[in-house]
């Protein structure tokens, strides 16, 4: 039995860790489940190096298929092209993708139009947002995909409402949790942690990058505006995102207590989560993370993907509005956030479960 695994940008293989550390579990108790790792290069990240694969302690990826830039529709064609080849050349039981990202669709278009069944690792989570192209993705992926597993009751449901086979749907919880509860006693200090005279519950993380945010100068400006005036003076830690760089060099903010740091590792980013006073961000990942950490979160977006992380968890969704920033920051620093909790199967042995379901699927 051979399962292909998919990534296509790092935040994939954080994803895929656990699940290539359940294989191996099942393999030393005499399972026969072997596994190819394909890395189709969507993301070129120069921090994807022999030290990130030994921080995850997975192996580095069997091929790159080297398929970064370009538009959206250009990439697709390139991985699927690329992908094509890849799986005819190395024919397998099953793939399996992970997440929202491009490859994620073009992997399961590919492997369905050869007669290869096709699991999918986050199904189900929806945004209804369809000006966003994970939206997409995921829609695409689930409407082909054979085998779901989920993060979440409500993504199950969502999948039902769909119409697809309730018994092909495996709630297995969050597999992005198993990896960070399994490296959280190896989270370590950025190098700035001395310079910038940080420390625990004293500061703030900010993270940027999607194009409501960003995209717009006058938006991004107003918005830091908020963020930096109304912090108490708290040092605020914003490792910013490329696309968010090339923008902001062209605000002429001055704001004292504001640390620009380039982007971390995960070992070093998840340590200054870990001892914030509180994120402010627009990604989805990180207020899983946040959520299972306890620490307060503002997501500045419309919507999202991972309601749960606002109904039980640590986050609030309060817009894109740079005016709806103040009152909450002032809850966040006068200690008056709400209580949360981790959701449903948010403990570690999501990959777990997801590999045994996969070996009932698989066996002769």
């Amino acid at each position: 039995m051979k399962i292909t695994l998919i990534a296509g940008a790092r935040p994939n293989f954080m994803k895929i860790a656990p699940i290539i550390h359940a294989i191996d579990s099942a393999r030393k108790n005499g399972s026969t489940l072997g596994y190819r790792l394909v890395h189709t290069g969507q993301h070129y990240d120069e921090k994807m190096s022999d030290t990130f694969f030994h921080q995850l302690n997975i192996p580095k990826p069997n091929v790159n298929l080297n398929c970064g830039g370009g538009s959206q529709a250009e990439q697709t064609a390139s991985i699927m092209v690329a992908f094509e080849k890849e799986l005819i050349s190395n024919p397998t039981d099953l793939v399996l993708v992970v997440g929202d990202v491009t490859s994620t669709m073009a992997c399961a278009i590919v492997a369905k139009k050869l007669n290869t069944k096709v699991a999918h690792v986050e199904a189900g989570i929806r945004s209804f947002d369809l000006t966003m192209p994970e939206e997409i993705n995921r829609m695409v992926t689930d409407s082909i995909t054979d085998y779901f597993f989920t993060t979440t009751e409500g993504a199950s449901n969502n999948l039902i409402k769909s119409g697809m086979d309730k018994n092909h749907i495996f709630f297995t919880g969050n597999v992005m949790i198993d990896t960070l509860l399994s490296n959280k006693d190896k989270f370590t200090p950025p190098p700035f942690w001395n310079s910038y005279q940080l420390a625990n519950n004293q500061y703030l993380v900010l993270t940027l990058h999607r194009p409501a945010n960003v995209d717009n100068a006058a938006n991004l400006k107003e918005l830091m505006h908020e963020i930096t005036t109304n912090s108490n003076n708290l040092p605020i830690i914003f490792p910013m995102h490329p696309r968010t760089a090339k923008i902001y060099a062209e605000l002429g903010i001055n704001a004292p207590n504001l640390r620009i740091v380039d982007p971390l590792g995960y070992h070093e980013f998840n340590y200054l989560v870990q001892h914030a006073k509180g994120v402010i961000t627009d990604s989805g990942g990180i207020t899983e993370e946040t959520t299972v950490l306890g620490i307060p979160c503002i997501t500045l977006r419309d919507n999202t993907e991972r309601p749960e992380t606002v109904e039980i968890g640590s986050n609030e969704l309060i817009g894109t509005n740079p005016k709806a920033i103040k009152p909450y920051l002032e809850k966040m620093l006068n200690n008056n956030w709400k209580k949360s909790a981790i959701p449903e199967k948010w403990d570690g042995k999501a990959a777990e479960r997801i590999v045994a379901v996969l070996l009932g699927l698989l066996s002769p």
